[in-house]
């Protein structure tokens, strides 16, 4: 590992911190800078010629600011002689925009994987990505990882006797059923409509829930609009408990404490992929580190070592 630099920007320097401890590398500093014209300059503050370079960002809130300042990252490593730089990117935020669903409408996920080319990346290390199809928009490689192994050794904890892994929507049955096998457990899915960012309707759900123990999985959780919605039909059917896991727990605005105070939620899940601030925790949530499986990933691709074993579905 003599040969590694890591940087992470300011979007999440707490996950940096974790995968460098678990790589027993050092955390290299960086200087973000705000000019009087309001622009943004970086510096990396450590030597990166001929350095296996990588720079650790995830695309949180403000997602414009992390963003340009992840351009500017990649530009100075570039210019430094850096001889791979490989983006770290827990949360692609894009990811959502895929597809061309309305007229006149940009489909973001491609254009800023080809802004991320562009300013430097050679390689990108990401984490459930809300469409698989993303996967494909960048021209340079990328190491897909998931976080079913870390939530399926949180529930095992528990007794699985009686429990069913639900997704809200068939477009996340893949996962689900993936999780469900690992857990040995049923699946069900639910049939979702969206309307706009505020509006969703489940209409019905596939599969067996009806006194059981539910696990409603999902890749991320916004504004909660998603599972609100699913713990109505879940009621309906007279469900025993429920659990709620994502990976990217985003919580905008007021989610976490709407999901906090529905009285048959019994806990909820993510993954430390985005930052949820102390004063936003709320009792119900449990957050569980990915740190290990990024710092197991960048070793592998540092090292020349296959990733497939980490980003296999099952």
């Amino acid at each position: 590992m003599s040969k590694i630099t890591v940087f992470s920007g300011s979007a999440h320097p707490g996950l940096a911190a974790e995968i460098c401890a678990h790589l027993a590398v050092p955390l290299q500093p960086s200087t973000l800078q705000r000019f009087a014209n309001d622009c943004l300059g970086v510096r990396l503050e450590a030597n990166c010629r001929e350095r296996d370079v990588f720079l650790i960002q995830p695309l949180v809130p403000p997602v414009q600011e992390h963003l340009v300042e992840l351009f500017l990252m990649l530009d100075a490593a570039r210019g430094a002689s850096a001889a791979r730089i490989t983006v770290v990117m827990p949360h692609y935020a894009y990811a959502r925009s895929d597809k061309k669903d309305a007229p006149r409408i940009s489909i973001a996920a491609r254009l800023v994987a080809d802004l991320l080319v562009t300013a430097g990346a050679n390689r990108i290390l990401t984490m459930t990505l809300h469409s698989p199809q993303v996967h494909g928009f960048f021209s340079v490689p990328v190491d897909h990882l998931h976080a079913l192994h870390e939530l399926a050794r949180h529930f095992r904890q528990y007794d699985l006797t009686n429990a069913v892994v639900v997704s809200p929507d068939l477009g996340n049955a893949k996962p689900a059923a993936a999780l469900a096998r690992m857990l040995g457990v049923g699946v069900a899915a639910g049939a979702k409509q969206r309307f706009d960012d505020n509006r969703v309707v489940i209409s019905s759900l596939i599969g067996e829930v009806a006194d059981r123990d539910v696990i409603v999985l999902d890749d991320e959780i916004a504004r909660g609009s998603t599972v609100i919605e699913l713990l109505d039909r879940l009621r309906e059917r007279h469900v025993r408990s429920i659990r709620i896991a994502c990976t990217h727990g985003l919580f905008s605005n007021d989610a976490l404490e709407r999901l906090n105070c529905q009285r048959d939620i019994l806990e909820i899940v993510c993954t430390n992929t985005v930052p949820i601030l102390a004063e936003k925790q709320v009792s119900k949530l449990r957050i569980l580190s990915v740190a290990p499986a990024l710092a197991e990933a960048i070793r592998r691709i540092h090292d020349g070592e296959s990733v497939s074993a980490l980003f296999q579905p099952v």
